[in-house]
């Protein structure tokens, strides 16, 4: 039992990474930086597999795009997508997950307090996705601010409110049909 546990883990880490491949290339290019579907696929995999797993699927993710599979958005991957002026946000993804990840395996059954983490997990990723665009871009913090940050919050909130509602439900379902396990 113990064995086809850790296969069910393994099979439905690499179906969330699978989806996060799937809307992860969709993107709106606003300039420098796209509009993705990836931190919503982000929210929904924390939901779904937990802080561990769902940060997990993510890596796989990225690992998957490093390598050179088109999974990043433009439907483009390689080590220089990370390496480029997006990188950083690419890279700050990770810590998102993690920090939303803690808030929604912790404090479930309170929307606010998952809400208030997704936001600061990806605020953590818009510093770091700052950081790494104004470096690399040999831009002002300020300009980097406003190429990678500002244009995305509206975006952003809108699919933080969309995980927080939606999100719970997903995971109650899960629990329910046996097929959750943190």
């Amino acid at each position: 039992m113990k064995n086809r546990s850790k296969v069910y883990e393994m099979a439905i880490i690499g179906v969330m990474a699978a989806i996060i491949c799937i809307l992860g290339p969709l993107s709106i290019p606003v300039g420098v930086v796209p509009i993705s579907f990836t931190n919503l696929a982000i929210y929904f995999a924390l939901y779904a597999l937990g802080m561990k797993k769902g940060t997990i699927s993510y890596i796989i993710y990225m690992l998957i795009g490093f390598v050179g599979m088109p999974v990043f958005s433009n439907f483009s991957g390689g080590p220089s997508k990370l390496l480029g002026p997006t990188g950083g946000y690419i890279i700050g993804f990770v810590f998102m997950a993690l920090i939303a990840g803690f808030f929604i395996d912790n404090f479930t059954d309170k929307s606010i307090l998952c809400f208030a983490g997704m936001v600061l997990g990806t605020a953590v990723c818009y510093a770091l996705g700052t950081i790494w665009l104004s470096y690399q871009a040999n831009m002002p913090a300020s300009a980097a601010l406003a190429a990678g940050v500002i244009t995305f919050i509206p975006g952003d909130l809108v699919k933080i409110l969309i995980a927080a509602f939606a999100g719970p439900g997903i995971r109650k379902r899960l629990i329910n049909a046996n097929l959750f396990q943190a």
